[in-house]
């Protein structure tokens, strides 16, 4: 059954409290996350909350005027063929979760998976004191995965795919756990139909010298909420490949905070935004070398059509033990509209002496001699942007080396195209 759910921070925490005897897990963390949540509230819903430096531009008061519904119930059969159709055609073991709770007739579990619902962990990474959305996760995380890949073991592909199908709230609680040498590429899809928040936490183990690729497609529907928060902790020569792709949600929120933590370790954060009409998506990150002879790698690109505002706040702090450190980031914007804006805010924080670190940002619009330059070849003028902009996306998707994961990224950008045509 569903019923209706009071609006904001408040709403939030009288589900907490319908449910505190029911949740699976730690009961005194969640309730000191709920207390936690109780006293920060939504980021940007008050003009102190305005003032928090990691939410600066972005602001979830748009959530907060929302009313969801509590779900219970798995769909109907019909509803899930439905659901079905929206799943990548991809072969191999996938994981899929409807409405926040997992959906075991459209999965295909691989070795080493076990359900939070069953196996509760929170993990030792996050901060839900210092995390309003990490603490609102904690205090109503219901169900989620838990992948571990033994020592040296390729694991392949593993699909994770969140579907909203009603117009709720769901905080899917994931882990990715690599033992020493191991290797795991994981696509991770979000989609849906109509108005729901997925605020999802992620906790990512990478061992020494194992390599995780991590990609993500958030579709969802245009007046969803999208909130993803990722933790990561990468040790002696391991590397967390990850790229992520948003082109759905009224509001979306993409959060990675990365400790490299032995030496010789890697991080790649690479994303690109495609945003129309009133779409927001904020692509923060915060990279920590902790060890020497890291590595760091960021390229964010955006593409603004209509009223549409990106946001990108790359941090890269550098210990003092972190000597060899070389560390990169570069946010691009390409302005497809003068209503079109873009935030960016590049940090480096350096206490080491021995580094090799830059930043870098440029905003822009469309080269009117390259477009007169098509257009005089006899192209079209629509065909000649999108060309442009293609081209401009082109060293963004070329970061995903599989072939397969990479046309799901395509052919979902082609239709983001079609939508923006039609």
């Amino acid at each position: 059954m569903n019923a209706p759910v009071e609006r904001g921070a408040a709403g939030f925490l009288a589900r907490y409290q319908a449910l505190r005897g029911v949740l699976p897990g730690d009961s005194a963390l969640r309730a000191a996350a709920a207390d936690a949540f109780r006293a920060a509230g939504l980021p940007g819903g008050t003009q102190q909350q305005r003032r928090t430096e990691a939410w600066k531009y972005t602001s979830l008061r748009p959530l907060a005027q929302t009313t969801f519904q509590t779900h219970v119930d798995m769909p109907d059969p019909g509803r899930l063929d439905a659901a079905q159709a929206r799943l990548p055609r991809l072969a191999g073991p996938r994981l899929v979760f409807v409405d926040g709770q997992f959906c075991a007739p459209l999965s295909q579990a691989p070795a080493g998976f076990a359900r939070f619902a069953d196996q509760p962990d929170f993990g030792t990474l996050t901060w839900p004191d210092r995390e309003p959305m990490v603490a609102l996760n904690t205090m109503l995380a219901h169900d989620g995965a838990a992948l571990r890949v033994r020592a040296g073991t390729d694991a392949g592909l593993v699909q994770l795919v969140s579907l909203a199908l009603t117009p709720t709230a769901f905080h899917p609680r994931h882990a990715i756990h690599l033992e020493a040498g191991a290797r795991l590429t994981v696509l991770e899809v979000s989609a849906g139909n109509g108005r729901s928040l997925n605020n999802t936490v992620i906790e990512v183990h990478v061992g020494t010298g194992a390599a995780l690729t991590h990609v993500r497609l958030q579709d969802e529907a245009h007046d969803a909420f999208h909130v993803s928060t990722i933790y990561a902790r990468v040790a002696d020569g391991g590397t967390y490949d990850s790229f992520t792709l948003n082109l759905g949600s009224q509001l979306a929120r993409t959060e990675l905070r990365v400790d490299l933590a032995g030496p010789g370790a890697t991080a790649h954060l690479n994303g690109a935004q495609l945003l129309a009409g009133i779409q927001h998506a904020d692509f923060t990150t915060v990279v920590r070398h902790v060890a020497p002879r890291g590595t760091s790698r960021q390229t964010v690109k955006n593409v603004l059509a209509g009223r549409s505002r990106g946001v990108f706040q790359g941090r890269i702090e550098v210990a003092r033990a972190a000597q060899k450190t070389d560390g990169y980031q570069m946010n691009q914007a390409l302005l497809l509209s003068p209503d079109a804006e873009i935030d960016t805010k590049p940090e480096l924080e350096i206490f080491a002496d021995d580094v090799k670190c830059s930043h870098g940002a440029t905003v822009g619009e469309l080269d009117s001699a390259q477009l007169f330059y098509l257009q005089s070849r006899g192209i079209p003028e629509a065909q000649a942007r999108s060309i442009l902009v293609r081209a401009f996306l082109a060293e963004a998707l070329d970061a995903v080396t599989d072939e397969a994961v990479r046309g799901v990224l395509e052919d979902s950008v082609e239709q983001w195209w079609r939508r923006q045509a039609a």
